[in-house]
Formats: structure tokens, C-alpha cells, sequence
């Protein structure tokens, strides 16, 4: 990405900040609802204690040597961040390294009878099982005889919402923007996704997904349409090779919300129905790279990954973290163009997020007063708040 004085890197070590209060607050809690899923042993028990005195108190260390991606992590920073505090570094490495050896704790990448096992299943399990699910679910039987165009808007705002998707089908574009004193939907550029994927399209969506259960249930029903309603002829879904960031989604997430939506009946059935098919013919593929939880931004994405999002006809980014990624996990001025921060992108790209923390483009000037001015700087981090964001043009300034 280019030279940007003016938009530091984010880092985690000024008191009372998000990026603080996770590194030394959140993780800590995840650590202890790590311990309480499964009966771990002794051995995993000691090694989460030692996790949470060193991210808490202590150095970022080094991967074991057997480490089976231990050259890839020294490919990402390894060597440069190894003895400093968790805090002094940048907040996105920091945060997915924590992940990385968090799952070394538990046994996950083996050897032995924990390697494999999600630390975060049972929780990812329990939101998709949840009531709130069937409901919406069923919500979408109501969906059925709107025009297209409708449906298409009700299933993108459900995929933008993620687990308020019951928000999202009834939510409009045009209610959004009216709300006041501060909109729920702080940019749209919807108009422009859509022209993307045109009523007749062909060529090939990539989405990059974000979280499993209730947000991945949503994206799975939007690629769905899009199939069903030839406004792509393929569809590609990125997810992660591994657990990350307790509920982003992996291979094993996405079958369990296909499972699940086949399960549903009604018009939930009838889109598991089309992924299904779609998966068995190669119009649907999942895709799990390495640099899907790499603790760096999408600009130093290696060249087999630029060439897939390059041949894209587009690609959406899904959720808070993969648009920091996008963007780079950086103090922007919130009217900085989003155009301006994806200008390396390979190919047309569109993000959905809700806002959950500090990185932020692409507002209007009288936006950002607007939240400014009702929320402080809340609206940042409170999830309250959402985007629709469109960069058309591909990679059009040299790298």
C-alpha cells in the first residue's frame, strides 16, 4: 500500500483504546471460554496459562521449530516482532497471532487426539442451532413472491447484517439513509454492486466470508440467488483454513450451515438445494488459502490469490476484520476514499461490514459529522452501524 503518514498503523498500546481493551481484556476471556468447551487435559490446561501470562503480561515468542507453518509465519513478521510486547506491534498481527498460538495450546495442529478439534465449535454450533435461526430462516418463505430486484436487496442487507439479519430483510436502503440524527447505513454504494452483477451476468463472484453460523447462513443464501438467478454463472467462497477469531468460518463451518439450511424446509431448503447442485457441478467452490488468516493486509496478498481476485468479475469482502484487511488496519481519515485505500485491488471489490472497530473510509464529510455528533466516536466500534462500499475499477494506480 502507499506511503500514508497521515493514517498511522493501528497499535494496541494506548490505554482506554479498542485495540488495548482487547489485547487486555478480550483475550484473556477467550482464553478462559477456551478452557471451559472441552474436558482438555493437563498439558492443555498449562499451556493456555502460560498463552494468557504471555499475551497479558509478557513477549511475543516464537513458533515451536516443528511448527508445520513456521516458515510462512517468518515469511509474515515473525523474526521482526519476536521478543517485543504484544502491545508495540501492529494490532491486526498481533491479534492473529494470538489465534495462531492459542490453537498451538490447545493441541489443534497435533500430533495427538486433540489436533483437528475447533476450540470454538460448541459456540459456533449453539448460535446456529439457536431459535433466532429457524425464524430467520422462515423469514425468507416470505420472501418468495417479491420481484427479484427485492429479493436480491432483502438477501444483500442480510448478508451486510450478518446475525441481525432478521434487521437486515426488512431493512431498505432508503429507510437506512433517512434515519436520524445518524444513519445505520453510513455509506451505499449498492446501486454500483448490482450494476456488477447484472440480471444476465456471467463470469464469477468471489465472496470472502467472515463469520460462520448466523452470518454465514446469509452469505450462503445470497450466493444462492445470485446462481439461481444467473446473475453469476460461479461463485467461489473464500473461508479459513483454520479456526480464527473464535467464529470466523471454515470448510467444516460451511457444510454444518448447509446442513443446516437443508434442514429448514420451506425456501430455505430450496436454496440448500441450489448450493448443493452447484457445488456438485463446480459452479460453487470453496476455497481455503493460507492468507486468509496471514496477520497482514490484503496488499501483501501473494500472486496466485492477486490473480484470482484479478480475474473476478467481483469480489465481496464480508465483515469488520476483512475490511481492515482490505483497507489496511490504519488511523484513516473517515472521508478518506475507499477508492483511494483499495486503489492496489486487482479487480472490482465491494465490502459489507458492520462497524466494530476504529478503521473507517469513505464517509462524507457531513456523514461522519452526523455520527460524530450523536455518538462521539462510539458509532466506531458499537456495531450499530453499517457500510456498503464499492471500489469498480480494479487495480488502476501502479503498485
Amino acid at each position: 500500500m502507499p506511503d500514508t503518514p497521515f493514517a498511522p498503523v493501528i497499535l494496541g498500546n494506548e490505554p482506554g483504546s479498542f485495540p488495548h481493551s482487547v489485547l487486555a481484556e478480550r483475550h484473556p476471556a477467550i482464553i478462559r471460554q477456551v478452557r471451559d468447551a472441552f474436558p482438555y487435559g493437563p498439558g492443555q490446561h498449562r499451556a493456555l496459562d502460560e498463552l494468557l501470562k504471555s499475551c497479558t503480561q509478557g513477549t511475543i515468542e516464537p513458533l515451536p521449530d516443528g511448527a508445520p507453518d513456521r516458515g510462512r509465519w517468518l515469511d509474515w513478521g515473525l523474526s521482526d516482532h519476536t521478543g517485543r510486547s504484544w502491545y508495540d506491534v501492529p494490532w491486526l498481527w498481533s491479534e492473529s497471532y494470538f489465534y495462531r498460538r492459542l490453537l498451538d495450546a490447545v493441541g489443534f495442529f497435533g500430533p495427538g487426539p486433540w489436533q483437528g478439534v475447533d476450540p470454538f465449535r460448541p459456540a459456533k454450533r449453539a448460535e446456529l442451532d439457536a431459535p433466532e435461526t429457524d425464524e430467520e430462516l422462515a423469514a425468507l418463505d416470505g420472501l418468495r413472491d417479491l420481484p427479484e430486484q427485492e429479493r436480491a436487496r432483502a438477501l444483500l442487507h442480510g448478508s451486510l447484517w450478518g446475525n441481525r439479519a432478521d434487521l437486515g430483510f426488512r431493512l431498505s436502503a432508503a429507510g437506512a439513509e433517512a434515519q436520524e440524527p445518524a444513519p445505520a447505513l453510513v455509506a451505499d454504494d449498492s446501486d454500483t454492486l448490482w450494476s456488477l452483477l447484472p440480471p444476465d451476468g456471467a463470469g464469477t463472484l468471489v465472496l470472502v466470508a467472515d463469520n460462520a453460523g448466523r452470518e454465514l447462513v446469509p452469505d450462503l443464501l445470497l450466493i444462492a440467488h445470485l446462481l439461481a438467478e444467473g446473475r453469476t454463472a460461479r461463485a467461489v467462497l473464500h473461508v479459513k483454513p483454520h479456526p480464527y477469531y473464535v467464529s470466523d468460518a471454515t470448510t467444516a463451518d460451511m457444510a454444518d450451515a448447509l446442513r443446516r439450511l437443508r434442514a429448514a424446509g420451506g425456501a430455505a431448503a430450496d436454496h440448500a438445494r441450489v448450493l448443493w447442485s452447484a457445488m456438485a457441478d463446480g459452479r460453487l467452490t470453496v476455497r481455503a488459502h493460507p492468507f486468509s488468516c496471514a496477520p497482514l493486509p490484503y496488499a501483501g496478498m501473494p500472486d496466485d490469490l492477486r490473480a484470482e481476485f484479478a480475474a473476478a468479475t467481483l469480489t465481496i469482502v464480508k465483515g469488520d476484520l476483512n475490511y481492515r484487511r482490505l483497507v489496511g488496519d490504519r488511523r484513516w481519515p473517515p472521508t478518506t476514499p475507499f477508492r483511494e485505500a483499495t486503489a492496489y485491488f486487482p479487480g472490482p471489490v465491494a465490502a459489507l461490514r458492520t462497524l466494530k472497530s476504529d478503521v473507517i473510509t469513505g464517509l462524507s464529510a457531513a456523514t461522519e459529522a452526523a455520527l460524530v455528533a450523536a455518538e462521539g466516536q462510539r458509532w466506531r466500534t458499537s456495531g450499530t452501524h453499517a457500510l456498503i462500499q464499492t471500489d469498480p475499477s480494479g487495480q488502476t494506480h501502479p503498485q
